[in-house]
């Protein structure tokens, strides 16, 4: 068998050459490592969607904030956890890029069908838009579960251990960017058109991209970037013979903890984000999206990459686990600075900055997942972290951050006498009328808010451009009336409330810094010889 070396000449593919460079010549690796990154960015814009038209959705369909949590979490987790072991397994044996090219088409249609989300009746009963919208999230957690295991196992093919770090850091930016790209373009969408729109929009393309991948990506031996080349006649692991070797790496299962950990606060802190934001701060959907949440997660893309290329140039093969221990237990106060200003530049930076040092710790858990194992096993690693990581991570944690959202509000409620007659849509349905009505009345007199301005303003001194008379018409004339006391109320602790939430679960990072520690003192001893 013959390959393009890096200078462009055939070879015969040698051990010294797969220990060296990798599959393919270097151009060729490096088209591979951005398809797989466009996948992965796809991966998670179609994930971060509903977050990003989490108001307007909410009022139109009447859900809570708990309700929103199940969606974003549980509801899309609970099946994409499971069926990723049995595709795991699948890519031990089978075509890794064929599988990840299904999987993509079938999740950007399931997520172009989430759109189409209304009550609707069948046989006689009448099914409301929200189980309509789980369903079709769990048709997104089945396609995306057959992402990350087989793309992991291929860049282990692909790239040698010396250069896998930064490999597997430059996939691993697919998580901000994904969610910066659904920020920077659904947002805009839900404002103009309306948020069915960012689902059409943004799912439909990825059927294409799943069949450019099958069409340009080789599927390489496996192995056959490891020191001596790839193996004849290697015998698939069992499921026995992966989890007892897995059982023998504690650095294992220290780094799932805190990944775990981290994913619990991540996704869940992500789900709400733009809704604190938008209820903290007056803004839309889409000046949410663009003008706070997409510079905070470009920070993160910057973090996630540039922690993987430092561990890869250090010479302790612990490095990134202790990079990422660091991170964790650093952005805590950079978090917590950000969800208590009342000035937006400052929340910017809190959010940039915690983003950029936290989110390294998804180059170690791609790293240490696939580095602790033998290539008989990369893809069932991959899949048993990222099973425990989604189910308990992704699966809990965004419920819990509606949870803890809807207790902080619920006494208020009670206590103003509203409990009977008001509720988190109806609130969430009446301060986006009122901001899209001040938004007109600036553009109106020439003075429209910008990016700047919002930044520099403190928003508890903000003054509305409209009359109370007309905030009042604005309130009246929607499909559930609201009162000028309980707009204010629902001013007042819609935010405290949603702030309560992300407080919580900004102080659960340092819980995963800890463990990434713990981790990151026995790797050294685990990794193959």
């Amino acid at each position: 068998m013959t390959n393009i070396t890096d200078s462009g000449d055939p070879a015969t593919d040698k051990p010294e050459q797969a220990q060296n460079e990798g599959f393919g010549s270097f151009g060729y690796r490096t088209y591979v490592l951005n398809a797989l990154l466009i996948i992965y960015i796809l991966n998670f814009v179609d994930r971060a969607l509903l977050s990003v038209v989490a108001r307007p959705l909410k009022a139109e369909l009447g859900i809570s904030d708990t309700a929103f949590g199940l969606l974003t979490g549980f509801g899309f987790a609970f099946l994409y956890t499971i069926v990723g072991i049995p595709l795991a397994r699948l890519a031990e044996r089978r075509n890794r890029v064929l599988i990840i090219a299904i999987c993509v088409a079938l999740w950007s249609l399931m997520t172009a069908l989430c759109g189409l989300a209304t009550e609707i009746t069948l046989l006689g009963v009448t099914i409301g838009g929200f189980w309509v919208l789980l369903a079709c999230r769990v048709g997104v957690g089945i396609g995306e579960a057959g992402c990350t295991p087989p793309a992991n196992s291929l860049i282990a093919d692909y790239y040698p251990p010396k250069k896998r770090s930064s490999a597997m850091g430059y996939y691993a930016m697919g998580v901000t960017l994904g969610t910066l790209g659904a920020n920077l373009i659904a947002g805009p969408i839900a404002d103009h058109f309306g948020w069915r729109y960012a689902f059409f929009i943004l799912g439909i393309p990825g059927v294409v991209i799943g069949l450019i991948l099958y069409f340009t990506v080789k599927e390489p031996p496996r192995g056959y970037s490891e020191p001596g080349g790839p193996k004849a006649n290697v015998q698939r692991a069992t499921f026995g013979e992966a989890f007892k070797e897995l059982f023998s790496k504690p650095s294992y299962w220290w780094m799932v903890a805190g990944a775990t950990m981290a994913a619990f606060c991540g996704y869940a802190i992500s789900a709400f984000q733009s809704l604190y934001l938008q209820r903290a701060f007056g803004l839309t959907a889409g000046e949410a999206s663009v003008w706070f949440n997409v510079p905070a997660y470009a920070g993160g893309a910057i973090g996630t990459f540039l922690l993987g290329y430092i561990a890869s140039k250090m010479k302790s093969s612990s490095a990134v686990a202790w990079l990422s221990a660091g991170g964790l237990i650093l952005c805590v106060p950079f978090f917590g600075l950000a969800f208590t200003s009342a000035i937006g530049a400052i929340c910017v930076i809190g959010l940039a900055v915690g983003n950029g040092i936290k989110y390294g710790y998804l180059a170690a858990q791609y790293s240490i997942a696939a580095g602790v194992v033998s290539n008989r096993v990369r893809a069932t690693s991959t899949a048993i972290m990222l099973f425990v990581v989604n189910l308990l991570g992704y699966g809990l944690g965004p419920p819990a951050a509606g949870i803890v959202s809807d207790l902080a509000f619920s006494p208020a409620l009670e206590e103003a006498g509203y409990a009977e007659v008001l509720d988190r849509s109806m609130c969430d349905a009446a301060e986006r009328a009122v901001i899209f009505a001040e938004r007109e009345a600036r553009i109106a007199s020439g003075e429209a808010r910008s990016f700047w301005t919002v930044l520099s303003e403190d928003t508890s001194n903000r003054v509305s451009p409209i009359s109370v008379e007309a905030r009042n018409a604005v309130l009246s004339d929607l499909e559930r009336p609201v009162t000028e006391e309980q707009f204010v109320f629902c001013e007042e602790h819609n935010q405290s409330s949603t702030r309560i939430s992300m407080l919580f679960l900004t102080v659960l990072y340092a819980v995963a810094g800890v463990f990434f520690l713990f981790s990151a003192m026995r790797l050294k001893r685990d990794m193959p010889e």
